[in-house]
């Protein structure tokens, strides 16, 4: 699980439910990190009150900074911050998976055993 990540808002207080359910949220996406990106990562978390005399509109940022140097970087207008929670972590969780498969080494044992098996 990731441990530092950091929520703050802009014309927003954040309350303790909407604290504990975006880590609860965003905290799992550690599993879908490489092996090598799983320390020290650091997600920042930004919600702002957009429509602010109606307010019934909330644009909500995430970035999400691993070992490697690689950012993660999602936004999101909605008109629950719980929702754009859910939706932050499902743009995040694809970014994440694109990035792990570039960097990620997809040749087996097999396939090196057979460049170098000598055929009689």
């Amino acid at each position: 699980m990731i441990e530092k990540i950091e929520i703050s808002g802009n014309n927003y207080k954040v309350s303790e439910g909407f604290h504990k359910y975006a880590t609860k949220r965003i905290g799992k996406l550690d599993r879908y990190l490489p092996k090598g990106s799983k320390k020290d990562v650091v997600v920042k978390i930004v919600v702002t009150e957009v429509n602010r005399p109606h307010n019934n509109k909330y644009s909500i940022s995430a970035a999400m900074e691993t070992t490697g140097g690689k950012v993660f970087a999602a936004k999101d207008e909605c008109s629950n911050v719980f929702a754009g929670i859910d939706i932050l972590e499902a743009k995040l969780k694809g970014q994440i998976s694109r990035y792990k498969l570039e960097v990620t080494n997809h040749t087996g044992k097999k396939s090196l055993k057979n460049l170098f098996i000598k055929r009689g």
